[in-house]
């Protein structure tokens, strides 16, 4: 199944309850594409679990100012709708893991 698309219509609604790893990226942007397959299969290591979901900077512009997204990959850990930890460049799906795991405890 992989990673939820979000847009500025569905964004709050996903992350306001439990855990949800948003992946801010493009498809223009080499980095991101080597993120991708790693949220993707991370998703379907938590399903039920937490959400992770992404979102293409340049078809959701006003939500990247928002987070005061500047470079891609940015990943955001919310819990219950509050953002809980920023990470940018590529992460690794274990300490990802690991990440959502700490918040679901």
């Amino acid at each position: 199944m992989g990673a939820v698309s979000l847009t500025k219509q569905n964004f709050e609604s996903n992350i306001n309850s439990g855990v949800t790893l948003v992946d801010f990226w493009a498809p223009w942007c080499p980095p991101c594409q080597v993120q991708l397959p790693i949220v993707n299969e991370l998703a379907d290591d938590v399903a039920g679990q937490a959400t992770v979901a992404k979102v293409n900077v340049d078809e959701e512009i006003e939500l990247a100012q928002q987070f005061g997204v500047r470079s891609i990959p940015t990943l955001l850990l919310f819990k219950d709708g509050k953002l809980a930890e920023t990470m940018v460049g590529i992460e690794q799906k274990q300490a990802l893991r690991e990440k959502i795991l700490g918040l679901l405890n």
